[in-house]
């Protein structure tokens, strides 16, 4: 049974895009959903700071001890991609000190539309956009609104309020994907939420089934440094 697939270690879900899309406020999310029944642990990516990973801790989401920061000190993607053995480690210590886990979330630091996980560090990733970013940003596509796992339109609320036609961005995303998921994801839509928790529960049975197997949404070659290093 290939290692990515194996049942006795948690799952393995990135969480990655543009910056300011609620890569954070998801995962908090998740863990407040969660946490009451399955033991999760986090990873979080910045290039200099922890402040993604002081954000979750005072959330209040999990014990501050299951949240751990990589300061990636480059380009976001390199440490989640290229040379991932920073994040490697902090998922094997967290899983060595936590025995238990079913879950553990990796949050990638704040890239473009190019960024995506190694299907090494990860066993599923995925990618996050908001309404804020543009009605056209999923029609305009790339690896990860492609070929992610799952591809979440967040604050859908937000979309009277910043002119978008969200059924029209639903549908450009839905028609870039094919036959892969796409959810669009407000806090104030119990629905949506329900959604996306099914989502994470039917990855998790096929990862500890063995049938999960890991799929490189790359490459990067069009990678565009549009970020500040």
């Amino acid at each position: 049974m290939p290692e990515h697939t194996h049942p006795h270690r948690p799952l393995r879900l990135g969480v990655c895009g543009p910056v300011g899309t609620g890569k954070s406020s998801l995962i908090a999310l998740l863990c407040r959903e969660l946490a009451g029944r399955l033991q999760l642990a986090v990873v979080t990516n910045d290039i200099y700071t922890d402040e993604d990973a002081r954000f979750l801790r005072s959330a209040g989401v999990l014990d501050p001890d299951r949240i751990r920061a990589v300061e990636t000190g480059a380009c976001p993607h390199t440490a989640i991609r290229d040379d991932i053995s920073a994040n490697l480690t902090a998922v094997e210590e967290l899983e060595e000190e936590y025995p238990g886990l079913d879950l553990v979330l990796l949050e990638s630091g704040g890239d473009n539309l190019t960024a995506t996980f190694s299907p090494a560090l990860v066993d599923a990733q995925v990618f996050v956009l908001d309404v804020a970013g543009g009605g056209d940003v999923a029609r305009k596509g790339g690896p990860g609104i492609e070929r992610a796992d799952l591809l979440v339109v967040n604050k859908t609320d937000l979309a009277p309020y910043v002119g978008v036609d969200l059924p029209r961005m639903l549908a450009d995303a839905t028609a870039a994907r094919g036959d892969r998921p796409v959810i669009g994801l407000s806090r104030t839509d119990r629905a949506s939420i329900d959604a996306l928790v099914a989502w994470v529960d039917d990855v998790r049975a096929g990862h500890a089934s063995g049938v999960l197997v890991p799929v490189d949404p790359g490459p990067m070659a069009r990678h565009v440094h549009a970020h500040e290093h």
